[in-house]
């Protein structure tokens, strides 16, 4: 949540926020973004499923290998963080919750999978 804020925040673009932060496939976005974001996402829910062709893909969306590697880093560090704040019990603040709904489209606080806080 607090991503999709920082978004909408810092642009103009309150579409964009909303759709980046529960489906960014419903995005207006650029084929090299939406590549980035596709890999982004296989590489998290399938780490090993990832392959030297998704790699290729992003590549032939004129993606440098500076840009390739900054990619894959970031989807990692995103990773790692979360895992180590689920590991450790870490909870986020009721009032940080409740800040960022100010923000959201009605559409957005319908959505129970994003709405239900977990329990510890």
């Amino acid at each position: 949540m607090s991503h999709g804020g920082f978004l909408r925040q810092h642009s103009d673009d309150t579409e964009l926020a909303n759709h980046v932060m529960h489906d960014y496939t419903q995005a207006d976005l650029d084929d090299q973004t939406r590549g980035m974001l596709d890999f982004a996402v296989k590489l998290t829910r399938d780490p090993s499923g990832s392959t030297k062709a998704d790699l290729q893909k992003l590549r032939d969306l004129g993606l440098s290998e500076q840009q390739v590697l900054s990619t894959v880093l970031i989807t990692c560090t995103f990773n790692f963080m979360t895992r180590l704040a689920d590991g450790l019990g870490v909870e986020v603040p009721e009032n940080r919750f409740e800040d960022a709904k100010r923000w959201m489209s009605a559409d957005v606080q319908a959505m129970d999978w994003l709405m239900t806080r977990k329990e510890k």
